[in-house]
């Protein structure tokens, strides 16, 4: 039986996205539409198509039909699907401020609004599954995102040095993070106007005039006027201030787990995350923010962020970038013309090359030649080789092992 196949993903149109980074990869001719997310899964909304003897078939209906041949024996028993959604990332204008909940947090909100009669697709809806969703990502250019509250020092310097939130100072002081972030996200719409429009009209002429940097958080702030609804401020700028604006270089990741709050600013990456739909926003959007809710799940503490640089291999070709959870695993293969990169897979792979060309093939059967922006999928118990043609960048989701 065969166990490599080609996968062909879903671009994904959302409004943040770029115009020509995924169009690029692709080696397709842009519309004039953005291009925010490419999609590489089993996902119910989106499912990538494999290219198997059959014809084309949607994955998710390709693994349910051989799910223990696709993903094995343990996969399948603790997750009884593919448990990742793979993603190649252009973010243009920033995302969302967002939280995720943990596992159980989200069996307990899906089943509660499954029992309230809420529709799946209602706007209100918190709950999409009831899956957890930590998610990875490693940057394919310089990358810039929130990731956290700041610590206390840096947090009260915020508040100290920039004149609309010296009020805040002492409700910082006495009810801590919770106290400060439910403050301002219970506020009016009437009242952030009122408190953050001597800001925006401070900082929005020093944005337009390319005065601020990228490191400021007042350039993110202006950014999201300027691209936003000048006339109803988002809560989500207080965000920009209390949180950590995080610098990525190429290469590099960073670990998302539930609790964090987060978004991302500006940049490329591959993102590999638990197969699940479940976000709770705080802001930087137009869609619903149910502020109880998001309280509930958000970590009230500092955050020091760790940026990965990966785990390098002992074959010098792999760099595995861990964490903590246990529904995927990214890694990336860097080739050099001639090199050979060999292993087995215990569950289903997918593979991308973002630069280069190579030639995939089962030790004993079927090869699939890949260039830039193609894909594969290897299901589990295959030995296979990666042999470069040219110098070639690869990277790779699965299921750790452990």
């Amino acid at each position: 039986m065969t166990k490599i196949f080609a996968l062909k993903g879903k671009i994904q149109n959302y409004a943040w996205g770029g115009n020509q980074y995924i169009p690029n990869l692709l080696g397709i001719t842009p519309e004039n539409k953005p291009y925010a997310e490419y999609w590489l899964g089993a996902h119910v909304n989106a499912p990538s198509v494999v290219e198997s003897e059959n014809g084309s078939v949607n994955l998710d209906t390709f693994i349910s039909n051989q799910l223990k041949e696709s993903l094995g024996a343990k996969v399948t028993n603790v997750f009884g699907r593919l448990p990742f959604l793979f993603k190649v990332l252009d973010v243009n204008d920033m995302l969302s401020i967002q939280v995720h909940p943990t596992k159980v947090e989200a069996e307990k909100g899906f089943k509660r609004e499954n029992e309230l009669g809420i529709p799946l697709n209602a706007s209100h809806r918190n709950y999409k599954d009831d899956n957890h969703k930590p998610e990875i990502m490693v940057a394919l250019s310089e990358f810039w995102l929130l990731h956290g509250f700041l610590t206390e020092d840096k947090l009260r310097n915020v508040l100290s040095s920039v004149p609309e939130f010296t009020d805040l100072i002492p409700i910082f002081e006495k009810e801590g993070y919770l106290g400060l972030y439910r403050t301002v996200m219970e506020q009016t719409e009437e009242e952030t106007n009122n408190t953050l429009k001597p800001l925006v009209d401070r900082i929005l002429p020093l944005y337009k005039k390319g005065e601020l940097s990228k490191s400021d958080p007042a350039y993110w702030a202006a950014k999201a006027i300027d691209t936003g609804d000048d006339s109803v401020i988002d809560k989500g700028i207080y965000s920009i201030y209390f949180f950590n604006i995080v610098k990525v270089e190429k290469g590099e990741a960073v670990f998302q787990d539930a609790g964090i709050p987060h978004a991302y600013l500006e940049g490329q990456n591959m993102e590999l995350m638990a197969n699940s739909d479940n976000v709770l926003r705080g802001g930087l959007t137009p869609k619903h923010v149910d502020v109880p809710e998001l309280l509930k799940h958000v970590t009230f503490e500092a955050t020091v962020p760790n940026i990965l640089k990966g785990e390098a291999q002992s074959d010098g070709l792999e760099r595995i970038y861990k964490s903590p959870a246990p529904d995927f695993e990214l890694s990336q293969i860097k080739l050099t013309n001639q090199d050979v990169y060999k292993s087995n897979s215990h569950s289903a792979q997918i593979l991308i090359v973002l630069e280069g060309e190579v030639e995939l093939f089962e030790e004993e059967g079927a090869s699939i030649n890949l260039s830039k922006g193609q894909s594969a999928l290897i299901l589990a118990n295959c030995s296979y080789i990666i042999a470069a043609k040219s110098s070639a960048i690869l990277f790779k989701a699965t299921t750790p092992e452990a």
